[in-house]
């Protein structure tokens, strides 16, 4: 135990060195500067300066998800902090483990409604794993470690820390190590061995069974295992939109991607199942379209490490409640000893009905008539250029949907994009914090021209701190997503979808993304042809000592399909506009 006379301030700088800390996002304010003070002497914190403090908490997440580590993100009072809010969702939403670091104002001032104070604990109550307001200077170091245990242990999520201005100011006696004091925090992580010789014996009892991968299963760093399952029962594998790359893209036994825009294949698995394996995956309703219709004749067993998640959505058959990696584990050597005892999964048949749909309903796409750009062929040519060593980050909207169906992963955590929360603005700033955290990978963000021009500020924070990424504007001067939606429901009403001068205007881009680029001091590029595309990409990629901005302006009218409209089961999938599956193909 070391014990010293410092400052809050002081304590807290040396709180985060502590537990392992060297990158922090952040904008400096009144209520937290006292905390600057000794960031700037610290030989251990790289203090990244952003624009927006949204981009800090994206970049913390991007950071957290490609180096395994807590991201740290850190605002003043105020505005400073309710502009975090966006991102500390995203970070609940997609159990990402950030640590947000507040500045509040003075103690005797909370309540008052002072200058620049908000009561931002109050504000993140529900969309953080929890929160700490501290008014007591020897309170700091201890709630650092607090707060860094829980972001980091059973689920991960997003923690805020938020301290008075006082308290920084205060003279303590810093201790460590220290004692966590968090009498009702106990995870589980071990499974109950009894749920999972039930499930054992429900796998090899089935005639149509699935494992439904989720997001958690990544968390968990449990690809390895799943692999071991897969291969050891012969099931497919579904890997929702969080979990790509759990199981290579190329694995035989992998039907797809799930859900509202998922692989007609792996829609069709899940709806004729009789068994679902959900493995660290929520039932969230972009899965399983209309509820009551989602996969009417499955028993259901569901493993999370979250026990509020199970049978939340969806009633579970035989839950377990455990971290995927060690449920995973117990489980193939359950299944191990139902094979040595004679019984093993007979799934031949269900395999040439998968096999039907994957032959006769593969993901593709119709290339425009009139010559313009196909943004799913520029999105798949990146992928293929890039390789599957690269990170890719996506935006939300087509592009994101597109980034999942066309790019091939073939490892775990390649894939970072905004599932739950759905976030425009996600990508730059995710991509930022990435490639800081991973600096000898590539990092590819796959964005929309309307996500782009929410957070592209951050293009200034890459060009002066050295954080050379590729960012594909995929540029249909639209908010796409929403157009496809008007195209197919409002009868083409287009209202305040348009990003660009509307006819009648004189013919001009607004903004000009080159020039944006070039004047954040990035490269700025532009493509508008299917046969400069692979010349382009080639030039991004040879450029590695500044950020790479590409313009890429494609048709405006592509679409993103298959499609199961909001509100329809999975069984009304569309593979394109009016166009349905024969189910029973193959039967």
């Amino acid at each position: 135990m070391t014990t010293e006379q410092m400052t809050g301030a002081q304590a807290l700088v040396r709180a985060l060195e502590n537990v392992g800390v060297d990158t922090v996002f952040g904008i400096p304010g009144g209520a937290i500067l006292p905390a600057y003070d000794p960031i700037f002497d610290s030989a251990k914190l790289r203090h990244i300066l952003v624009r927006h403090e949204q981009g800090a908490g994206h970049a913390a997440q991007g950071y957290a998800m490609v180096t395994g580590k807590v991201g740290v993100c850190m605002a003043t009072s105020g505005p400073g902090a309710t502009n975090l809010v966006t991102a500390i969702s995203d970070a609940y939403m997609d159990s990402v483990p950030i640590v947000a670091i507040t500045g509040q104002v003075a103690s005797s001032l909370i309540g008052t409604d002072g200058f620049q104070e908000a009561d931002i604990a109050g504000i993140t109550m529900p969309i953080t794993k929890h929160n700490f307001l501290v008014t007591k200077a020897g309170d700091i170091a201890r709630t650092i470690a607090e707060a860094f245990h829980i972001a980091s242990t059973g689920r991960p999520g997003p923690v805020l820390v938020d301290i008075a201005k006082d308290a920084l100011q205060a003279t303590v006696e810093f201790e460590w190590p220290v004692a966590l004091q968090l009498p009702g925090y106990r995870p589980v992580t071990r499974p109950h061995s009894k749920q999972v010789r039930e499930a054992a014996r429900l796998i090899v009892a089935a005639e149509r069974p699935v494992l439904y991968v989720g997001g958690g299963v990544l968390k968990a760093n449990a690809s390895a295992e799943l692999k071991v399952l897969a291969e050891l029962t012969g099931a497919p594998v579904v890997t929702t939109l969080m979990a790509k790359g759990a199981l290579p893209d190329s694995h035989p036994l992998h039907m797809g991607m799930p859900g509202m825009h998922g692989a007609v294949g792996a829609v069709g698995a899940l709806q004729r199942s009789d068994l679902l394996v959900a493995l660290g995956a929520r039932f969230d309703d972009r899965v399983t379209g209309k509820l009551d219709g989602f996969a009417p004749n499955a028993k259901v067993v569901h493993a999370d490490i979250d026990p509020a998640e199970i049978s939340k959505n969806r009633h579970a058959d035989v839950p377990i409640v455990g971290d995927a990696r060690e449920v995973l584990a117990d489980l193939i050597v359950a299944v191990q000893k139902e094979h040595e005892a004679g019984r093993k999964g007979d799934y031949s048949d269900w395999w040439r009905q998968l096999q039907a749909w994957r032959d006769t309903y593969p993901l593709g796409y119709d290339t425009p008539s009139d010559g313009s750009l196909s943004p799913q062929y520029v999105i798949e040519r990146i992928g293929r250029l890039a390789g599957p060593d690269a990170y890719y980050v996506a935006g939300v909207g087509q592009h994101q949907m597109w980034a999942a169906q066309f790019i091939r992963y073939e490892r775990p955590g390649a894939f970072l994009n905004s599932g739950g929360a759905g976030t425009m603005g996600y990508a730059v700033p995710a991509a930022m914090g990435a490639k800081v955290g991973a600096p000898d990978t590539t990092v590819w963000a796959i964005d929309g021209d309307g996500c782009f021009q929410m957070t592209n500020q951050e293009l200034a924070t890459c060009a002066i701190e050295g954080v050379p990424v590729k960012i594909a504007i995929i540029n249909n001067g639209n908010l796409g997503m929403v157009r496809q939606w008007q195209t197919l429901f409002y009868n083409e009403r287009y209202s305040n979808t348009g990003l660009q001068p509307q006819a009648g205007h004189a013919a001009k881009r607004i903004p000009d993304f080159v020039k944006l680029a070039e004047a954040y001091g990035c490269v700025g590029l532009r493509c508008e042809k299917a046969e400069d595309v692979d010349e382009v990409i080639a030039k991004a990629m040879e450029i590695n000592d500044a950020p790479v901005v590409i313009d890429f302006v494609v048709h405006k009218d592509a679409m993103v399909w298959p499609m199961v409209a909001a509100g329809t089961t999975n069984d009304d999938i569309k593979i394109a506009r009016d166009m349905a599956p024969e189910w029973e193909n193959g039967d």
